[in-house]
């Protein structure tokens, strides 16, 4: 298998307009534009796509459609994040039995498990699929670190080769590299450019939800050409989505934001309430800068 690298879309989920429903057609559409624009990767049914809020009948439809539209044309990793391992393991084997490239694991959010309760958590999903596990670092939303001496112990499971680092530290991409050297691919959650300049091979991106040509061409810049001053001036250009898709608001800015940019994707569902009209005017003005509205053709 070829290894995951560059940017990878963590993707909103579609819902029609009453929110009812899963918007197969505008979730195909996404896919294809994402596919299309350069994206590296997708990842469906992270928290950006409402993970917690679909049903399971729903999970199945989004990564059977997000697989069979991606048709192998990019890696497709799904989340199966769980509060219980058995759950998880469920979860992790449905999404390989459908055609999964990999999954992407939040640690259980709820039960705060220790560092030797997290090893058993990713060592029993590991032994239990043959494709390969993104650990996903969160503590802001998961309630637990999983910090580098613990991700050196998890790099020891045969199958979780990537991690996801959504800290605002970025040294921890620093002492990730250094103390698990080739076992462990370091993706960005949240400091892409960042993360890039210290051997981050990845990023795991929301605002490529929004700008997904830029978000792949920022990790080509910095990966592949080392263009410092080029990889700059495209990361401040996309700074100001970057920001609106961060914070608490992330879900309904990137689904406000694509429905400006002419692909209605509905809304967040419950509890999450859609932007105020004053973000809305806002984030509406930062895509005409980039000459964004109404660019997705039908």
């Amino acid at each position: 298998m070829t290894a995951f690298r560059g940017t990878y879309t963590v993707l909103i989920t579609p819902m029609t307009a009453d929110g009812k429903h899963v918007d197969v057609p505008a979730l195909k559409k996404l896919v294809n534009w994402q596919i299309e624009e350069g994206i590296h990767g997708l990842i469906p049914l992270g928290s950006t796509g409402e993970f917690l809020s679909l049903t399971p009948d729903e999970r199945q439809l989004v990564i059977e459609t997000c697989v069979s539209t991606a048709a192998k044309r990019v890696p497709v990793l799904i989340g199966t994040g769980a509060e219980w391992t058995d759950e998880c393991v469920r979860l992790s084997r449905e999404a390989e039995d459908m055609g999964a490239d990999g999954v992407m694991i939040i640690p259980p959010f709820y039960s705060t498990p220790t560092d030797d309760e997290l090893f058993e958590h990713y060592r029993k999903v590991g032994e239990a699929i043959g494709i390969p596990i993104m650990v996903y670092n969160n503590p802001a939303t998961a309630n637990v670190d999983l910090k580098p001496e613990l991700v050196a112990r998890l790099s020891r499971i045969d199958n979780c080769k990537y991690i996801k680092e959504s800290t605002l530290e970025v040294t921890r991409v620093r002492d990730i590299i250094e103390l698990c050297g080739d076992r462990m691919t370091v993706f960005a959650g949240i400091l892409g450019y960042e993360s890039f300049w210290l051997g981050a091979q990845g990023w795991v991106a929301v605002c490529s939800n929004l700008i997904p040509k830029m978000s792949a061409r920022l990790f080509e810049l910095v990966a592949d050409e080392r263009d410092m001053p080029a990889a700059l001036a495209l990361y401040k250009k996309m700074l100001p989505i970057v920001r609106w898709v961060g914070g608490h608001r992330y879900v309904a800015a990137s689904k406000d934001g694509l429905s400006m940019m002419g692909l209605p994707v509905g809304k967040p569902r419950a509890p999450r309430l859609p932007l105020p009209d004053a973000d809305v005017a806002d984030l509406r003005r930062e895509l005409a800068r980039l000459e964004l509205l109404d660019s997705i053709r039908a």
